[in-house]
């Protein structure tokens, strides 16, 4: 499936002292950037005592047709990005993964256990063209329910002419 609108977007990232013997640094999404940023994936952008921040790299917020209610949704509620990382196991540690503005798409990634899932405000860039695509695009579906069909007490009863061994 196509994306009817591909919005490019750059990805900051902050990494924090952690207090936990366990662990050095906690990662987490910040900000995202609206349009493609010049500076190489993974450049510092700022340090101040035990928090380090990062352009993690660009790519694009895909938007389909199909998905309008998701971002309408999303637009009414508190407007969100989700921003996927993936650990690595090299420099640097993590990997952009995608920036979705759909609430379903972004929980589905946290499925998998491993990936680093955070939201992080939506600028105003970006929400107006969200909000353009949506006022273009989304047609307003009715629900329908389905009715179950009833059930038929002589779906599992023994048939005549059955096996012999099945008495």
């Amino acid at each position: 499936m196509n994306a009817a609108l591909a919005i490019p977007v750059g990805v900051v990232v902050e990494r924090r002292k952690a207090a936990s013997p366990w662990v050095d640094f906690t990662w987490r999404p910040v900000e995202v950037l609206a349009g493609e940023p010049v500076a190489e994936p993974w450049t510092v952008l700022s340090q101040d005592n035990d928090v380090t921040s990062f352009y993690a790299g660009s790519t694009s917020i895909e938007l389909y047709r199909t998905e309008t209610a998701n971002y309408r949704d999303n637009l009414f509620a508190d407007s969100r990005l989700w921003v996927v990382l993936r650990p690595t196991a090299a420099e640097p540690p993590y990997q952009l993964v995608r920036v979705t503005a759909d609430p379903a798409e972004g929980e589905a990634f946290t499925e998998a256990g491993n990936d680093l899932v955070d939201t992080v405000p939506m600028p105003a860039a970006i929400r107006q063209m969200v909000e353009a695509f949506v006022a273009e695009h989304h047609v307003e579906r009715d629900f329908v329910k389905r009715k179950r069909n009833r059930a038929d007490p002589e779906a599992l009863a023994r048939r005549p002419g059955g096996r012999e061994d099945d008495e």
